[in-house]
């Protein structure tokens, strides 16, 4: 794990000063002596080591510290303020990339440092911000250099330029014309490296920056080196210029002195961390976590958005698969179950199966109930009807109408043909339904 060493001897050096009800200046001195120490061990520059502690031991022996309640505490919280300020403060550093327009990214460094599988992981972190990044085979030199980029090119799902026999600066500006053409917003070049730095190396990240327009060059270092990574940096940045620093293998083994000590000695930010072999190990460096994770707080903000932006994906595939015909999730599954249990409802039977009321007589629906109405009282018996509804099923009486529509009629002309006799009486139960019949008038 990395940054383990130099976490278990600060872990020992703040159990000594929690002892301490209260801390006198020896007690500091010798607690900040023990944290140079850890610095040295863990390969942190030896004038940044000298300096971190000189700014901690200064605000330690002041009455912040002398009059706190929790010494021990106080100087926690300081050594992890300054560490954060050691490695660019509290806000993480960004690449600068336009909204509009082409942005050119150079990676360089050393051979076997990552530049390659960091290319194909920076291609694919700006796909998944909606961007279309072209990766850029610029190293000639390397065996399989060019197989690689395009193995990894296709797993990020980036494409990848290429132009066999011609020199770096060359490829370089035919795949900003073709990007262009192609619409894909950030170029990506994956430059040669060198076991170690000479002149014929530079020179050619010269004449590729002299090309092209580059926007931010990034120098790809190895965290597992230490100190000499830090020298690789400090070269790197006064003969090529470098903007920012991608610091890989951090879950390594590793002592840490790189992350600690290549902003102090360049003046360059660390911009992201590989934390693993798979594409998507590739996090913003965010200074206040790692100087958490080395106190041995952990890093929980970097897994907490790890995790959301897992869950992201997976409910983006969702809405993919549903509307192809996929499987519904679960918000859709319980909205449409809600539905068709709410149709459900409005269609359960009443009281009265349609069934039954479809094999009734016609003599059982109408008939006498002792109360004998003419036509010419037909007014008084739809309030009584009227009356007979707010007492019935209603959804029975719906089912009835439609039935008996045809019979109702029947009744109705029969009615009106023998008006002009002796008021043929007849008489109905219970078709309230059938009162606002056009055909259901008096007159």
């Amino acid at each position: 794990m990395a940054f383990e060493s130099l976490t278990d001897r600060l872990a020992g050096v703040f159990k000594k000063l929690r002892g301490h009800g209260k801390l006198t200046e020896a007690d500091i001195k010798a607690a900040m002596r023990e944290v140079r120490m850890a610095l040295l061990e863990a390969d942190v520059n030896y004038k940044v080591a000298k300096d971190f502690c000189a700014k901690v031991s200064e605000r330690a022996m002041g009455q912040e510290v002398m009059e706190s309640l929790t010494p021990a505490q106080q100087v926690v919280k300081i050594v992890n303020e300054e560490l954060v300020a050691l490695m660019g403060g509290s806000e993480a550093a960004r690449l600068n990339i336009k909204n509009k327009g082409q942005t050119v990214i150079m990676l360089c460094g050393l051979q076997g440092n990552g530049k390659t599988t960091h290319a194909a992981k920076l291609a694919k972190f700006y796909i998944k911000q909606g961007r279309r990044p072209m990766l850029v085979a610029c190293d000639i030199y390397r065996p399989a250099a060019i197989d690689q980029l395009q193995v990894v090119g296709k797993q990020a799902g980036a494409p990848v330029f290429t132009l066999p026999g011609a020199k770096p600066p060359e490829i370089a500006r035919k795949a900003l014309a073709h990007a262009k053409d192609y619409g894909n917003d950030i170029v990506i070049l994956d430059t040669a490296g060198r076991l170690q730095i000479d002149e014929v190396l530079m020179q050619e990240l010269v004449d590729i920056k002299a090309a092209v327009p580059v926007d931010e060059t990034l120098l790809v270092v190895d965290a597992m080196a230490g100190q000499d990574a830090v020298n690789v940096a400090k070269t790197f940045n006064e003969t090529v210029g470098v903007d920012g620093i991608i610091l890989t293998k951090t879950d390594g083994d590793t002592r840490g002195g790189a992350a600690l000590s290549v902003l102090s000695v360049t003046g360059k930010p660390i911009k992201f961390q590989g934390t693993g072999e798979k594409l998507d190990d590739l996090d913003v460096f965010h200074p206040d976590r790692m100087a958490s994770r080395i106190l041995g707080m952990g890093d929980v903000l970097s897994l907490i958005e790890r995790a959301q932006d897992a869950a992201d994906e997976a409910r983006g595939e969702r809405i993919v698969q549903n509307r192809h015909g996929g499987r519904l999730d679960h918000a859709q599954k319980e909205r449409r179950r809600a539905h068709a249990d709410q149709r459900a409802d409005q269609k359960r039977a009443p009281e009265v199966a349609p069934r039954e009321i479809q094999h009734r007589n016609i003599d059982e629906k109408v008939q006498n109930t002792g109360d004998v109405h003419p036509c010419g009282q037909l007014n008084g018996l739809r309030e009584q009807c009227s009356d007979d509804l707010a007492q019935s099923d209603y959804a029975a009486g719906v089912e009835a109408h439609r039935y008996d529509e045809k019979v109702h009629a029947q009744r109705v002309e029969e009615c009106c043909e023998n008006r002009d006799q002796d008021a043929r009486p007849f008489v109905l139960q219970r078709f309230v339904q059938h009162s606002s019949c056009p055909h259901f008038s008096p007159h």
